[in-house]
């Protein structure tokens, strides 16, 4: 998979060489390219925001050095998502079907927002990572290719790993539990030293749909974020 990120702040993309992604990348398996997009700006001062037609507070960045700063990169199969708090919530769901595409180019949105003809133009999806909002969108463009990446085959050592996690089965991951039985004076539940994986699983199961309904009753049980 091939990841191209245009932002006017790369230098906050430095923790994507550190820990599983900055691996991968080492290893070839996923490749993420931080572009300026200052670069692209055919102003003197490389400005990149003006203030917005018809008044209003801040500034909006400008047509041309985002247009032309995709346009560089995109191909036939880009896929160009624009991180936005207006745009669709990203999910399990949307992480999985986007670790498919070859090629994804993470345009971060900054001040009040980007000219609306470059979406128009330009952007397949816009993508938020909640209800709330951020001074720029390097750091949502950093979430979602951590989690994106996942999905991509050899960046993990087991994807079977993945098929139990939060939201991957429409629930929030059970307790886990690993050496030493007793800590501080609690127990590890004594179904998991048992042996018996009928029963665990059945155990996990049961304090999976505990901890969703208490903590995300917003999740409806039995939703699946499979394809």
């Amino acid at each position: 998979m091939k990841i191209d990120v245009l932002t006017l702040f790369p230098e906050m993309f430095s923790p994507l060489s550190q820990s599983i992604i900055g691996r991968a990348r080492q290893k070839g398996i996923i490749e993420i390219n931080i572009h300026n997009i200052r670069d692209f700006s055919k102003d003197k001062h490389k400005k990149c925001d003006d203030a917005p037609f018809g008044g209003g507070a801040g500034m909006v960045m400008t047509p041309q050095p985002l247009y032309d700063a995709i346009m560089s990169l995109k191909k036939d199969n880009s896929f160009v998502v624009l991180t936005s708090p207006r745009g669709k919530t990203f999910n399990q769901k949307i992480c999985k079907h986007y670790s498919k595409f070859e090629h994804i180019i993470f345009v971060c949105g900054h001040y009040e927002g980007i000219d609306e003809r470059v979406i128009e133009l330009c952007i397949d999806e816009e993508i938020s990572i909640g209800d709330f909002v951020l001074t720029g969108g390097e750091i949502p463009a950093m979430a979602m290719i951590d989690s994106i990446s996942r999905y991509v085959e050899g960046v993990l050592g087991n994807l079977d790993s993945l098929q139990e996690e939060s939201f991957s089965s429409g629930l929030l991951e059970y307790p886990q539990y690993t050496r030493p039985a007793e800590f501080m004076g609690l127990k590890v539940p004594e179904i998991l030293l048992s042996g018996n994986h009928a029963e665990i699983e059945k155990f996990r199961r049961e304090k999976a749909i505990e901890i969703t309904k208490n903590r995300r009753p917003d999740i409806k049980l039995g939703d699946n974020f499979e394809d």
